[in-house]
């Protein structure tokens, strides 16, 4: 009923460490809605699964919101659907990806030292229907969890087998998608072939979006002789055109309209291609990838502040080539006549950053360079994680790893290039006790760290003023506590609770608009996370997640207070999933998000964020028809809200500072029909 389960799980769930010191068998499943039943398998109230049944049924305006499947997440866009979406979690504003670390199928998608955004996390080359299942830890309090993992973690694994199926789906403004995927039978092996083309020009007044988005998968997975092997080809190319974040004082005078641009010729061109293995040998897992990235990035934020005559666009640059992988191995033993679970592991990755650059733009021509670099980043990692059965309702787990980065930076001036390396040393305890067959406690510990950009760590002159600039640590630690409890009725409920704090020791921020890298405090986050599933009968389900937040910097600042910019400190969420009928389904889903704050002093915050979203679906044999309602009571919240300084065409003043925002999309329509065969 609420747990449902049948096929296979990646490999990582394999060897779950929590399932072997529990005394479980292993199970080949597959998750195919939100996996609950965590209770004798999970380390800590706020990590779970979702599978590709939850995927299927949640209605998408964007492919990154499949990270909203992880409670308390948020995701929007302040710029063209082509671009990495915006992420909140824990009270960080995670702007593309810093603080949180994503993976598909063992590939790294945080982008180092990237050219808009330390951890630069671009979701589009996924396909939803193509994922598997999403395994999420928030907090770091797992070995396997390295750069970025602060706030936490999602892991996609792409399904061992496609549906074979023909889809096509058509909306307003233009959106086209149509998706095709086949999965053949190779003697004991399986060949997988899919592909997926977007077109669309989104609701803008004076821009058209103009998206070409395409996405191609091809992977063969076959058993080995004590094990499985697979190997996966991932190819995504996009172009589109961008609105931008406008200044509310624009729509006010009526330069604008609330779906207006100030630049129309921002946009970009993005593309990815990967190759990647992962080989299952009894205890051992090896995984490799190379990965081939590269993005052109055209955006104007301040308009005429810094240049009055030829404006502020500028152009973002990244090209870089990524290789590594990963060996790890389970081991068993006993430890006083306790049942002690082991897991040794090596992290290897490799970025060749052949160019990443700022230029200044006019209309997308090129007119001077502000920084131009070529880096090569190097990073390796040895971890071990344990779980110990000290009864038969008490476990500890702990792990300890060990992290060494090493960073070449070749930039135009020649004063900003050298070397740079930085280690740590992490460690990680939790406690898991069993109050009831059905209620489960925890208390976690961790120490986790994000790395910065490379350009900061070798920086000696802001190449925007010429002056004199500080270089700062190449990597940064963070700490994290949590306490929860876990509740599963087979028939009724699951509920998860935490508790948790997170202290790090410098909110640091490469800049990529300036070319330069910023310094804040160290800050401190601490708030409560709920998540609640009911089940009100067999065809009908209700779930409830919510998240507080609050969020300090430590330390003072002459002129500045202690908010931290764009800290969230609410976010709820609710759902209702009733099927009317064997061949009728639906799915409505509430999401709020609470004001955040806009400056140090939390003299200014943004508007909340209510949106309503509504799918229906009609199921025959070989045929699905959907309908989706996306903000379906056409709310005009804003996506996204900034507080700087801008200055609009024919302004005398030098700089205003206002608030700049990109507002949601208006209610959009979108059917479909998907063929299986």
């Amino acid at each position: 009923m609420p747990d449902h389960k049948s096929l296979l799980l990646p490999f990582s769930y394999f060897f779950s460490l929590s399932v072997l010191a529990h005394g479980l068998d292993y199970e080949h499943i597959a998750v195919h809605g939100h996996q609950t039943r965590l209770v004798g398998q999970a380390i800590s109230a706020s990590e779970g699964i979702i599978g590709q049944g939850e995927i299927a049924q949640r209605p998408l305006l964007r492919t990154g919101e499949m990270l909203e499947l992880v409670p308390g997440m948020v995701v929007t866009q302040h710029s063209g659907s082509g671009k990495a979406n915006q992420y909140f979690l824990r009270g960080f504003n995670l702007d593309h990806g810093t603080d949180f670390q994503t993976r598909v199928d063992g590939m790294p998608v945080n982008m180092r030292t990237h050219g808009h955004g330390q951890a630069y996390t671009d979701l589009n080359f996924i396909v939803p229907e193509f994922v598997g299942n999403i395994q999420y830890r928030k907090g770091a309090y797992h070995a396997t969890q390295g750069d970025f993992a602060t706030a936490g973690s999602a892991s996609f694994f792409m399904t061992p087998q496609l549906p074979s199926m023909l889809s096509l789906q058509m909306g307003q403004d233009n959106y086209w998608r149509t998706l095709a995927a086949k999965s053949l039978k190779i003697d004991n092996a399986v060949l997988n072939l899919g592909v997926e083309a977007t077109r669309y020009d989104g609701p803008w007044t004076d821009v058209e979006e103009d998206i070409k988005k395409f996405n191609g998968l091809v992977s063969y997975h076959r058993p080995t002789e004590n094990g499985q092997l697979s190997l996966t080809f991932m190819a995504y190319d996009n172009q589109w055109n961008s609105a931008d974040q406008i200044p509310q004082r624009a729509v006010e005078q009526g330069l604008i309209d609330e779906l207006g641009s100030l630049d129309t010729t921002l946009g970009g061109e993005s593309d990815r291609y990967s190759l990647s293995v992962n080989w299952l040998v009894g205890e051992w897992s090896l995984s490799a990838y190379a990965i081939e990235s590269n993005l052109d990035l055209y955006s104007n934020f301040t308009y005429f502040l810094n240049d009055p005559v030829q404006g502020d666009q500028f152009k973002q640059v990244d090209q870089r080539r990524i290789w590594g992988g990963e060996i790890n191995r389970h081991a068993y033993s006993n430890l006083f006549g306790k049942e002690w679970a082991h897991e040794f592991g090596a992290q290897l990755r490799h970025d060749d950053i052949g160019e990443v650059a700022l230029y200044n733009t006019r209309a997308r021509q090129v007119i001077s360079p502000v920084r131009v670099d070529a880096v090569q980043e190097t990073s390796s990692s040895l971890y071990w994680q344990s779980e110990l059965l000290l009864s038969s309702r008490l476990t500890l787990s702990s792990g300890v790893r060990y992290d060494y980065f090493d960073v070449s930076v070749d930039s135009d001036l020649t004063d900003n290039s050298g070397n740079a390396n930085d280690d740590l040393v992490s460690f990680n305890a939790s406690l898991t006790y069993s109050l009831t067959p059905s209620l489960e406690a925890y208390a976690n510990a961790g120490q986790s760290f994000h790395s910065n950009d490379a350009r900061g760590a070798t920086i000696s002159v802001d190449p925007v003023t010429g002056e004199a600039a500080s270089p700062v640590d190449l990597l940064v630690r963070g700490e994290g506590m949590e306490v929860g409890l876990r509740y599963f009725d087979s028939r009724r409920l699951n509920l998860s609770m935490a508790l948790w704090s997170l202290n790090l020791d410098s909110e640091l921020l490469f800049v990529g608009d300036a070319g330069n890298t910023e310094a804040s405090r160290g800050s401190r986050r601490y708030g409560l996370e709920l998540a609640a599933y009911y089940w009100l009968a067999e065809t009908l389900s209700a779930d409830l997640e919510l998240a507080l937040t609050h969020s300090r910097f430590r330390g003072e600042e002459e002129g500045e207070g202690n908010r931290i910019d764009g800290s969230l400190p609410m976010v709820a969420s609710a759902g209702l999933n009733w099927q009317l009928s064997e061949q009728w389904q639906s799915s409505l889903r509430v999401r709020h998000f609470g004001k955040r704050m806009l400056d140090s002093h939390g003299e200014q915050r943004s508007s909340p964020l209510t949106v309503v979203n509504l799918s229906v679906s009609y199921r025959l044999p070989s045929w699905q028809f959907r309908l989706e309602a996306l903000n379906l009571l056409d709310s005009n919240d804003h996506d996204i809200d900034y507080l700087y300084e801008s200055r609009l065409p024919g302004e005398a003043q030098e700089g205003i500072e206002d608030v700049h925002y990109h507002p949601i999309e208006p209610r959009t329509l979108r059917v479909g029909a998907t063929y299986h065969f």
